[in-house]
């Protein structure tokens, strides 16, 4: 062991290959104290914490973008070489790089440990999952396995704090004595030969430390052979979509309930003790009206991020990529790409993020230009508000909720929209280009960590809060101002907003959208819609609450319910299954695709798409009476 010399504040960085349970890690360590940003002029995922040891004593960890190899073929794995190697501008290289290896698949994490010794770093090797490779009958010698490595070995379990007890009493050392200073940087980037050298090397350092039953674990294969059948597998992973979004309109329910009711008590609270005029108009009006009618969908996004989150620990993401890899290869798709599709469903941005883990430029373009006609979790309160006012609450079959199905119509109308328009990109663009094929590991089944999932949950509510609180709360001052001057004149007749600046711009904008159906209102709130999807919805709040429809979603509801025809409502969804997206998303764009033209691409494409549906849809609609 090397001679330690005292380092103020130790700075750890978790390196290690996905599903390796990096994450979880990453968690025990941290706990709550996390938070969450992007790495300065990209757009990688960059997550920090504070982590103190039962000694008492604290470092600062940082869990890097996972990765195979340091040779960086994804703009993930450049952020990760170059902050491992102290070459990334602006940030700090770690005094220590914790290599984190699945206990149960141990060869690319040693592989990737010995890339990680050869940058001069001190290492510390955790083979996670500990338990799980024990409980399989598979034995590790740890330490003929440190000798081999040339590295310090400890064991871990993340999901459980006894699993953590090594780990710790090992930073407590480290926070006691110090770290070394680094050495050379002797690491450089391989070639073939040298690959297939160094894994015949980790396969020699495995045969020689680990020892694995005669019988193989089979309760994976077992799993895998009902749900990576082509047909049980398909009609199992279609089922728990549904379920999914049935869960999303119908669990929720009850907290939306108590989240409208508490806006609607603060609303007549504020009518009651604020004097008629301009102040009470806005915050009644405005700030009530407007964020209220967002927020209070929140619950449904935390659903539909549970199910992600839940899918993820399980392993069944990858499962789930694997099955779709023949229908998605036909329409041009990557079968890696279902893991950012689905993850736009979330949000467009970190699924068009999530692009990065496909290795082919032609593979990660498509599903870049298509992330964005996933129904993202900002459409859920456009879709919710609509389909509450018109589509009736019953069920079907005395089963399944009817606006849940046409909730899951929506979704499957952008889904199969997206592999239309990756079809039509493979005929234009890549016809040239063949297919490279679909790799990818299966993780071993695993049961998801509530506190993980929690944390998880917790970030992303933060994150939609601090969205209600920034971008929507700025939009809402805005369409109040214009909703609200330059008032009536004296004698007019019908609400105040029928004369504002408002009311101007719709009455402008209202010509180009009257053949699908729009009126003037839906004009007005289109335009602040592109900063945020969701903050179309706090807009008609805030013109149909001015224009006297209430202050609630319900009654913003009910007031589209008199104002609008079915046909209307109908064409105003189908507009949102193609809308073109917000302005953050088209700026990852440019940024992701690597230019100005494929932004622009994605919005006109979607714009067209979102226009000429609405046009069928609206004189469809009626040609059968719904006008």
């Amino acid at each position: 062991m090397a001679d330690f010399a005292p380092l103020p504040v130790p700075r750890l960085a978790l390196v290690g290959a996905p599903n390796c349970g990096k994450t979880a890690l990453f968690n025990a360590l941290t706990g709550s104290r996390q938070k969450v940003g992007n790495y300065a002029g990209v757009t990688v995922e960059r997550k920090t914490g504070t982590a103190r040891t039962p000694g008492g004593h604290s470092f600062d960890v940082t869990d890097l973008p996972g990765t195979y190899s340091l040779r960086a073929r994804s703009p993930d794995e450049q952020v990760t070489r170059d902050i491992v190697l102290g070459h990334r501008p602006g940030e700090t290289a770690p005094d220590l790089l914790l290599a984190v290896v699945d206990a149960t698949n141990l060869r690319m994490g040693l592989r990737l440990a010995r890339e990680l010794r050869q940058t001069g770093r001190p290492v510390l090797v955790i083979l996670n999952m500990i338990d799980i490779a024990r409980h399989r009958g598979i034995e590790i010698d740890t330490a003929e396995l440190s000798r081999e490595l040339g590295l310090p070995v400890v064991t871990a379990t993340a999901v459980r704090k006894v699993g953590m007890a090594e780990l710790w009493s090992r930073l407590d050392e480290i926070a006691a004595a110090g770290l070394p200073a680094p050495a050379e940087n002797a690491w450089r980037e391989p070639g073939v030969l040298e690959l297939r050298t160094a894994q015949r090397e980790v396969d020699r350092i495995i045969a020689r430390t680990v020892r694995t039953p005669a019988i193989p674990h089979g309760t994976t294969a077992r799993i895998d052979a009902v749900l990576l059948h082509p047909v049980a597998g398909l009609a199992i992973l279609l089922v728990l979509l549904f379920v999914m979004f049935q869960a999303v309109f119908t669990w929720a329910q009850p907290l939306m309930d108590l989240i409208s009711a508490g806006f609607d008590g603060l609303g007549a609270a504020t009518h009651q003790l604020l004097p008629p005029g301009l102040f009470q108009s806005f915050i009644e009006n405005g700030l009530i009206a407007g964020v209220g009618s967002v927020l209070v969908f929140l619950p449904q996004i935390l659903i539909l991020f549970l199910f992600i989150l839940l899918l993820e620990d399980l392993g069944y993401m990858a499962r789930a990529a694997f099955l779709m890899d023949r229908i998605m290869g036909g329409a041009g798709l990557h079968g890696r790409a279902f893991i950012p599709l689905l993850s736009s469903f979330a949000c467009a941005i970190p699924g068009i993020m999530a692009a990065r883990v496909i290795d082919s430029r032609r593979d990660r373009l498509t599903t870049i230009l298509v992330a964005p006609l996933m129904t993202c979790s900002a459409r859920i309160p456009v879709y919710t508000l609509i389909i509450s006012a018109f589509i009736p609450a019953r069920t079907v079959a005395g089963l399944f909720s009817l606006q849940g199905l046409v909730m899951f119509g929506l979704y499957a109308a952008g889904i199969v929209s997206a592999l239309a328009v990756s079809f039509v990109a493979k005929l234009l663009f890549w016809r040239r280009d063949p297919a490279p094929p679909f790799m990818m590991e299966l993780p071993d089944y695993k049961l998801p960590r509530l506190k993980g999932v929690a944390i998880g949950l917790l970030t992303r509510a933060r994150m939609f809060l601090r969205r209600a609180g920034t971008t929507i709360f700025s939009m809402m001052v805005v369409i109040w101002v214009l909703a609200t001057f330059p008032g009536a004149p004296a004698g007019a007749e019908g609400p105040a907003i029928f004369y504002s600046f408002a009311a101007m711009i719709g009455h402008l904008i209202e010509p180009l959208l009257a053949p699908i159906g729009f009126n003037w209102q839906i004009a007005v709130a289109l335009v602040p819609g592109m900063a945020a999807r969701e903050v179309a919805v706090a807009a008609l709040g805030t013109v149909y609450a001015i224009q006297g429809g209430g202050d609630t979603a319900q009654a913003i509801g009910h007031a589209l319910a008199q104002h609008w025809s079915l046909a209307t409502a109908l064409s105003f969804l189908v507009w949102y299954i193609f809308a073109p997206q917000c302005a953050s998303t088209l700026a990852v764009i440019r940024r992701e695709a690597g230019g100005a033209r494929w932004m622009w691409l994605t919005f006109g494409y979607m714009l067209a798409l979102a226009y000429a549906a609405s046009f069928l849809t609206y004189h469809i609609a009626l040609a059968l009476g719904a006008g």
